[in-house]
C-alpha cells in the first residue's frame, strides 16, 4: 500500500479485498490511517501463509529504493490498482 507521497506498507492478509478497503477508510489507528496508506500499488499472491510470511519479512527488510524497483517494475505509474474496487466510497469522497 502506498499513498500520494509515495509512503510504502508492507502487510499479509488472508482476505485481500477486505483489507484493501479497510486501509482505504482508515479503519485501523496507527501508521496507515496516520499516513493514510489507501493506494494499492503492487500485490503479490501466495497459496501458502508461510510463504507469505517469508515474503513480508523480505521485503521489509530491502532498502526504499529496491522496493520501489519492485513496484515500478509491474506498476510503473504507481496506479492505484484498487480504483473502481469501492464505488460507495467514491460518493463519500466527493459529498
Amino acid at each position: 500500500m502506498s499513498n500520494r507521497s509515495k509512503t510504502l506498507y508492507i502487510g499479509i492478509t488472508g482476505r485481500f479485498t477486505l483489507r484493501v478497503f479497510q486501509h482505504k477508510t482508515g479503519v485501523f489507528k496507527g501508521f496507515t490511517s496516520r499516513y493514510r496508506m489507501d493506494r494499492l500499488v503492487y500485490w503479490e499472491k501466495f497459496k501458502r501463509v508461510n510463504d507469505a510470511i517469508a515474503r513480508e519479512k523480505q521485503l521489509k527488510g530491502w532498502t526504499r529504493i529496491k522496493k520501489i524497483q519492485l513496484i515500478v517494475g509491474m506498476n510503473p505509474t504507481w496506479a492505484n490498482l484498487a480504483e473502481g474496487w469501492f464505488p460507495e466510497l467514491k460518493e463519500k469522497e466527493n459529498a
